[in-house]
């Protein structure tokens, strides 16, 4: 993985590697150049953080189990961190309660956590959606008005539904309930759904959710890539065919690394050579799966759309950018191997993509673009 990564850094043309961060071409539409410092992971569980939880109305371990898939944003010339812990590990996957936790970064490795987690399950309307499952896979952007929007899944052990909050400050947040209620009259909302990537724009070094005649876009899903349009951020429509039916845009590939799903990453990059989605890939076990990763394991990929129409593909990079190579990347929940990209943020003329290792840890890995 290492070769690739260098060998296809030495092609990136010479105006991206004197620190133009965004202008991608026709000809090189892909980011590439990670490569993971020796400082991961960067973050792993802590029994000793305690919080009072008022589902369970006692307190809890809320990072014995694991933290991990984290989103990301800078603010104040600080990256900031939302992350995903879970509780007991003597729990099942899928069966332990999810909360996501916020933590800050001067360098965008060394990061403090703030003591309680700034989302979670709690007494009220939205407890029907989220517990006992939880709150899990933040992703997190910046809207044009400085307040913050995070997509999340809710998880009540039955359906998995993408959902929305909002906060000024990325600590006090306010829940908006799954994010497809209301849309095509709630024919959506037992949908499973997770994985929302909204479209951003790099203005004056930090990424900002970008409207598209007068819309915002998001891509979601699991299974296969969807596509949603939204006017506040908090209530999305699903795109859908003359049959009422998902889009469905990209899908898996047979034979390769992301032979069995293609998972939203980060938030989507509106760029000069269309929109550049970065993915999560698994590969299949058995027939149809990739030889060039393990069967079972999760790598990035990448994905071009259009800046005129969000739902046309364009074209797909045909190898993984980011694989799981460390050992706490190949253990932990998920042993057969994961690098589960989810934030993505612009800091001091470089790039730093952070990911969950094996549902078990937080990693990162940087791209250089300055001098």
């Amino acid at each position: 993985m290492k070769q690739l990564i260098r060998r296809r850094l030495f092609a990136l043309p010479l105006a991206l590697l004197l620190g133009l961060p965004c202008l991608l071409t026709a000809q090189d539409p892909w980011l590439l150049g990670f490569v993971k410092p020796p400082e991961n992971p960067i973050l792993q569980p802590d029994s000793t953080a305690v919080f009072f939880c008022p589902m369970a109305g006692r307190e809890v371990r809320w990072q014995q189990a694991d933290v991990f898939n984290p989103g990301a944003v800078v603010r104040n010339d600080t990256v900031f961190l939302l992350f995903r812990a879970e509780d007991n590990p003597d729990a099942r996957l899928g069966e332990r309660t999810s909360r996501i936790g916020l933590a800050w970064s001067t360098d965008g490795i060394r990061f403090t956590r703030y003591k309680d987690p700034v989302l979670y399950p709690e007494p009220g309307v939205q407890s029907r959606w989220d517990f006992p499952g939880g709150v899990e896979d933040p992703r997190v952007v910046e809207l044009e008005d400085g307040n913050y929007l995070m997509l999340y899944t809710s998880w009540n052990r039955e359906t998995a539904r993408l959902s929305s909050a909002t906060s000024p400050d990325l600590i006090n947040w306010v829940k908006h309930g799954p994010v497809f209620e209301d849309a095509h009259n709630g024919a959506f909302l037992d949908h499973w759904s997770k994985s929302g990537s909204v479209v951003t724009e790099l203005r004056d070094g930090r990424l900002i959710a970008k409207k598209i005649d007068g819309k915002y876009y998001m891509y979601w899903g699991e299974l296969f890539v969807n596509v949603a349009t939204s006017t506040d951020g908090r209530d999305w429509m699903p795109l859908t065919d003359d049959n009422g039916d998902l889009l469905k845009p990209f899908l898996p590939t047979t034979g390769s690394f992301d032979s069995h799903l293609t998972e939203p990453g980060p938030p989507a990059l509106y760029t000069d050579a269309g929109i550049l989605l970065l993915y999560n890939g698994k590969n299949l076990s058995g027939e149809g799966a990739g030889a060039e990763t393990p069967e079972g394991s999760y790598c990035g990929g990448q994905v071009l759309f259009s800046r005129e129409d969000p739902a046309v593909f364009l074209e797909r990079l045909d190898t993984p950018f980011i694989c799981p190579s460390l050992p706490h990347e190949i253990s932990g929940q998920y042993q057969a191997g994961t690098t589960f990209i989810e934030g993505l943020v612009y800091f001091r003329d470089r790039w730093y993509l952070y990911y969950g290792t094996a549902d078990s840890m937080v990693g990162v890995a940087i791209r250089e673009t300055g001098n």
